[in-house]
């Protein structure tokens, strides 16, 4: 598997994870691409990749990323909740990088990628963890390079579900805090089966060294 497929800045990548498995010859649909660099990765470990991105994101640089690595990956613009171009049981695989969180209706999302994925065939996605966003450090040294001071704050609850601001692909974005028993239950309620639930602290960040900085679910679609 290729080490550049990652699920999230300073994480582990799928080489050492091993989540997705096989990827030769699958129909992978992933939902927002960012700064291109997962999709050229899917592609490149012989997937047949479909991503769907918002508009106002980098998608004549990631045209470009493609065809520099010599290959195919099918760029969609839309909202990440609005599958209809793809039929239903189309899909082999659906994946996503941390771009979840600032989906509004994230149930729908759910229902939509059930109904396009085969019987039996894997959903993971990164999104960022409720615990990285309800807590943080005072910062006394402003100057470039200096590391956060201060103790470990709680800023907001950790159910409160209020936007905030963050980062994804070098662009400013919304997201929604969830907890880890929302995300469970909406899966759960959309016809998937959890089978691997990861909470990961990113391996170099000095802010969040006490609470894990991302959630990493692998579920499987039951029913037809």
């Amino acid at each position: 598997m290729n080490d550049s497929v990652a699920y999230g800045p300073d994480l582990p990548s799928e080489h050492e994870l091993r989540l997705l498995g096989d990827l030769s010859g699958k129909r992978v649909l992933e939902l927002g691409s960012g700064d291109g660099h997962t999709s050229v990765a899917l592609a490149a470990a012989g997937a047949r990749v479909i991503t769907i991105e918002r508009e106002d994101f980098h998608r004549s640089d990631n045209a470009a990323r493609a065809e520099a690595a010599g290959v195919n990956v099918e760029w969609r613009e839309g909202d990440l909740a609005d599958l209809a171009f793809l039929r239903a049981d189309s899909i082999d695989l659906a994946c996503s990088v941390l771009a979840l969180a600032e989906v509004d209706d994230l149930n729908r999302v759910f229902r939509q990628v059930h109904r396009v994925l085969h019987a039996g065939s894997a959903f993971v996605f990164s999104y960022p963890h409720p615990m990285a966003l309800s807590v943080g450090r005072d910062i006394v040294d402003v100057t470039e390079g200096a590391l956060p001071l201060g103790p470990l704050q709680v800023l907001r609850a950790y159910s409160d579900p209020s936007p905030v601001r963050s980062r994804r692909a070098g662009q400013e974005v919304q997201v929604i805090p969830r907890t880890v028993s929302d995300l469970f239950g909406g899966l759960g309620r959309a016809g998937f089966r959890v089978e691997v639930l990861l909470e990961l602290e990113a391996q170099t960040s000095e802010l969040f060294t006490a609470v894990p900085s991302t959630l990493i679910l692998r579920a499987r679609k039951e029913g037809a």
